[in-house]
């Protein structure tokens, strides 16, 4: 019984096909506040590129909110946070502004980059599947390789777990 409620409630985890150690998946895409990036754009940085499932959503912004919190340590150490979802410009544009991210998201509406990283699968809630971006940051270093995958991230608590990666 336990098991099936767990199975009912539970998000099935993403089949990613990146390892840490590949070369990151590059792109080139619009942002919030109608600008462009790509990720050729922070070579020789370290780049947390976390993706999460909807804005101002509870438990993404929770993340968001972690990684604003603790954003300044994350310069200091070299490090640029970019969010992605497939939310548009819009949607991200009222997302930072409500929540003062000093952070740059990425719009990712035509899924490109989700797919591309293999967080774009199904899930489930409450018994139901869809498709959707699963939680999931990629720390890229600054050689362009995937140097950490987080596949559980609890995002009150992951702004830290990054943090400890980046070390002092």
């Amino acid at each position: 019984m336990f098991f099936h409620l767990l199975n009912f409630i539970m998000p099935t985890e993403p089949e990613i096909k990146l390892k840490e150690g590949d070369n990151a998946p590059a792109f080139s895409v619009m942002t919030n506040g109608g600008g462009k990036v790509s990720l050729a754009d922070y070579k020789g940085k370290n780049v947390i590129l976390y993706f999460y499932p909807r804005d101002d959503t509870p438990g993404c912004t929770k993340e968001a909110c972690a990684f604003r919190d603790n954003y300044a340590e994350f310069k200091k150490r070299g490090a640029v946070v970019l969010g992605v979802s497939t939310d548009s410009g819009k949607s991200h544009d009222k997302f930072v502004e409500k929540f003062q991210l000093p952070f740059t998201l990425l719009v990712d509406d035509e899924k490109k980059i989700v797919e591309a990283y293999g967080v774009w699968g199904e899930k489930k809630f409450m018994g139901r599947k869809y498709f959707g971006t699963h939680r999931v940051t990629f720390l890229i270093g600054p050689d362009g390789k995937i140097k950490k995958i987080w596949l559980k991230v609890k995002p009150d608590e992951h702004a830290q777990e990054v943090l400890a990666a980046l070390g002092q």
